[in-house]
């Protein structure tokens, strides 16, 4: 399993939630950001989990796919952040 979706269902953070944030990620990274700030995630687990998040991408394109969402999102998120 993914690390970042082990990470959040190991806070009992369901799966719709967890298919909600990763489509949110794809879409808009700052704002997923927010949203996994406002989980209930304590501050020593959450640190740690958003720098996963922000320095391995692979990371986002493998609990995409594993959580069976569209990628190109992720790129055209990412090509957005670039400009």
């Amino acid at each position: 399993m993914n690390p970042i979706i082990a990470t959040l269902k190991e806070h009992n953070i369901s799966d719709e939630q967890v298919k909600d944030l990763f489509k949110t990620l794809t879409e808009n990274p700052l704002a997923a950001m927010a949203t996994i700030s406002q989980l209930g995630i304590p501050p020593e687990k959450l640190q740690p989990l958003m720098a996963l998040i922000m320095q391995n991408p692979a990371l986002i394109k493998e609990a995409v796919t594993e959580l069976g969402l569209d990628f190109s999102k992720v790129e055209a998120a990412k090509a957005q952040l670039q400009k």
